[in-house]
């Protein structure tokens, strides 16, 4: 049985997200962002997962159809 290596990726994608979540709530609470700028960071942040992993779907879809 092939053992894949998508666990440790998913992981490690899990990983880096949490840690800059982190790293913006903590700017927020020494107070070096406002509040809403480190609203409008975690959102761009998830906005950036998000589409990047719908990138990667993508580009593994159409490599199947080839």
């Amino acid at each position: 049985m092939a053992r894949t290596r998508v666990p440790r990726i998913a992981a490690a994608i899990a990983v880096s997200f949490c840690a800059l979540v982190g790293v913006v709530f903590y700017l927020a609470a020494s107070r070096t962002v406002s509040p809403q700028l480190a609203l409008l960071m975690l959102v761009a942040l998830a906005g950036l997962y998000i589409g990047f992993g719908i990138l990667v779907l993508v580009h593994r879809l159409i490599h199947r159809l080839d």
